[in-house]
């Protein structure tokens, strides 16, 4: 198995994309540590689903917007786990308002949620990784290059996911650590689930695969760039859309 004896900290693990990522990742043979914020019983689905599949994983609970939180969180993963080798930073959270009623408070939320939960966790976890070094996916978005109307404040911080891959990728790569992010489209999650049929019916069209994700697509392309199959992959942001853009 490509992460055999690895250990990987998935932020937002507890459903949909993450979810799907961290039972990715431990069925390629990785340690997991899921890091989540308030759904403590979708965490444990998922710690127990990974187990009952003969893998090993943990939940931890951490707000990672919250730096000294998210600090507390990583020195409990080492504790347990004894080191990290992977970081995806999933957490995030989508907030829809047309331009003139985005409030200072939503932007605040989607860009400390989405872009600095990126930063504080990925400074969380540095000193963590072994001298050989490892791998860090962040979840950006495809609308961070396509923005769709009362997607603003969502896009840009998803924007910044991009620009922080980039430029830690440069800082860090010295270290052996390989910075790149995936980019979904709309993707089949609960978080999905309440946007309207004719919208979906819309992307369904204008993919040329002809149909939605669904977050083991986006896992899939996750396990690649934390594999040594991706050892010459760093500073990238890989739209993962199925041809939407």
């Amino acid at each position: 198995m490509k992460l055999s004896g690895k250990v990987a900290i998935v932020t937002g693990g507890s459903r949909g994309i993450g979810a799907a990522i961290a039972r990715r990742l431990a069925a390629d043979g990785a340690q997991l540590a899921l890091i989540y914020r308030s759904n403590g019983p979708a965490a444990d689905a998922t710690v127990q689903a990974i187990r009952a599949a003969g893998g090993e994983a943990e939940a931890f609970r951490a707000d990672v917007a919250d730096e000294a939180a998210v600090e507390s969180a990583m020195r409990a993963v080492v504790a347990r786990f004894g080191r990290v080798d992977a970081l995806i930073n999933n957490a995030g959270i989508f907030e829809s308002e047309p331009v003139g009623r985005i409030s200072r408070q939503s932007f605040q939320n989607q860009l400390l949620t989405n872009a600095w939960s990126v930063l504080a966790s990925t400074q969380a976890a540095l000193d963590h990784f072994p001298a050989s070094g490892g791998a860090i996916v962040n979840v950006s978005s495809s609308l961070a290059v396509r923005p769709e109307p009362q997607t603003v404040s969502y896009s840009a911080s998803k924007a910044t996911v991009d620009s922080l891959t980039l430029g830690c990728a440069i800082e860090l790569g010295a270290r052996g650590i390989r910075v790149n992010a995936v980019a979904p489209a709309v993707t089949r999650t609960d978080m999905t689930a309440g946007l309207p049929a004719d919208y979906l019916e819309s992307e369904t069209r204008l993919t040329p695969l002809g149909r939605l994700a669904e977050p083991q697509d986006i896992a899939g392309a996750v396990a690649f760039l934390c594999s040594d199959d991706a050892r010459w992959i760093t500073g990238r942001s890989i739209l993962v859309d199925g041809g939407r853009v």
